[in-house]
């Protein structure tokens, strides 16, 4: 049997400036948010959202991370997957020594090629059930657990589902780490069902057959990849609690849970349906707090454009380039590197999720861009593209952060 470690490792304070100096240290943030979180040079206006960036969960996971190498300075440290969804954290890590079993970093070592006391971090997502079994009692590894309580929140609800014989319907990504880990959680109860319904789309699929019926196996076809074996719509949409993803857009999870909640009373009546369907907003509040602090200053002030900043497989991020395209003409880049020059950007397309370049991006003249950041981005990446931005205009960092007069000569 393994070992299990879930509130750190006692070196909270060891780690502390190392990690500001990876992760956090941006004067240009800095000045930013100590402006009322605005920045103006020469007809350029950056107007930034008041909730950007790590997250108290991200924050919590990387510490977790640092801790773990300051506890086992000579050991080999594994991570199922990617810790969080940035390439510029992931990368540091394994240029600290740290090895990923899966995902695009995998070492090509996978969980049960791993020894007894050999050490591996859990990322916030989590991991399955059947992942922590195997690591725990019978690979018998040192997890150092870093799963998100906002996460953990929701497979405490999934358990509640399955325990009263409830279907848990999940709004997420059935192929979202988070998600495979959430719907695992009814493993624990034999019999009970889940299933994945990625967006309204899908969402309307499963409401007409809650109302009509339908071809069992049509439906069995289109949610194949995110049912539970065995389910069958007949039986196992007769009763369901929702749940979400934690980093889903909050306006289409409420959407989601009144289409479903429709379509329960339309079959069983307003009484009946109080019986059958159990909801709860299960999005994390830092998700959340991103969100409506990115709608706020997309309503407050009239923007040209607006640059979101994360990884391209960040769902959070992602749904706030999905925010913000809906107001103005949103760029989801990565890191500085995608702001090529001020004739060309390359970023994530909001709604394909292609990625593309854009020429012509950067108007002339006076311009009020806005910019915000997943909540697994550190300053100091944002700090780099603000930076690339008014560069593109060349206007230079000094000029943007003032620098500290030299004491005169006596």
């Amino acid at each position: 049997m393994g070992e299990l470690y879930r509130k750190g490792l006692g070196q909270k304070a060891g780690v502390k400036q190392k990690l500001a100096e990876d992760f956090h240290h941006s004067s240009v943030v800095r000045r930013v948010k100590d402006n009322d979180f605005m920045l103006e040079a020469d007809g350029l206006t950056l107007r930034m959202a008041r909730e950007m960036g790590f997250c108290y969960g991200v924050e919590r996971t990387v510490q977790y991370a640092y801790e773990t190498l300051a506890e086992f300075p000579t050991s080999p440290i594994y991570i199922t997957d990617e810790i969080i969804h940035n390439p510029q954290v992931n990368e540091k890590l394994m240029s600290l020594g740290m090895k990923f079993l899966n995902g695009r970093y995998g070492c090509g070592k996978k969980i049960e090629d791993l020894d007894a006391g050999d050490i591996v971090i859990i990322p916030a997502f989590g991991v399955t059930v059947h992942e922590m079994r195997q690591l725990l009692q019978k690979q018998g590894c040192k997890l150092v657990d870093t799963t998100c309580g906002s996460v953990l929140n929701v497979w405490k609800n999934v358990e509640r589902y399955a325990r009263e014989g409830a279907t848990a319907i999940v709004h997420g990504k059935y192929s979202h780490e988070e998600t495979r880990a959430t719907t695992s959680q009814v493993e624990k109860y034999p019999g009970a069902k889940y299933l994945v319904v990625r967006d309204i789309p899908e969402t309307d699929v499963v409401c007409d057959y809650i109302r009509r019926g339908g071809d069992r196996a049509d439906f069995l076809r289109r949610f194949e990849k995110s049912v539970s074996p065995g389910f069958d719509p007949d039986r196992d949409l007769e009763r369901m609690g929702l749940a979400n993803q934690t980093t889903m857009m909050s306006s289409e999870s409420l959407d989601i849970q009144r289409r479903l909640r429709k379509a329960m009373v339309d079959r069983h009546g307003e009484e009946e349906t109080s019986k059958r369907f159990i909801s709860f907003d299960t999005i994390c509040s830092a998700t959340q707090d991103r969100q409506d602090t990115l709608l706020q200053l997309l309503q407050t002030h009239p923007l040209d454009l607006v640059i979101v900043v994360g990884g391209f497989n960040s769902s959070n991020t992602g749904h706030l380039a999905e925010l913000g395209s809906k107001y103005a003409p949103t760029y989801h880049v990565e890191n500085e590197t995608g702001l090529a020059s001020g004739q060309e950007i390359r970023y994530r397309d909001p709604h394909s999720g292609s990625l593309v370049s854009k020429a012509n991006w950067l108007p002339e003249g006076k311009i009020t861009l806005g910019i915000t950041a997943g909540a697994s981005t550190p300053d100091n990446i944002v700090g780099r593209v603000i930076e690339r931005l008014f560069g593109l205009r060349g206007i230079p960092v000094e000029r943007l952060v003032p620098q500290p007069q030299a004491a005169p000569v006596r």
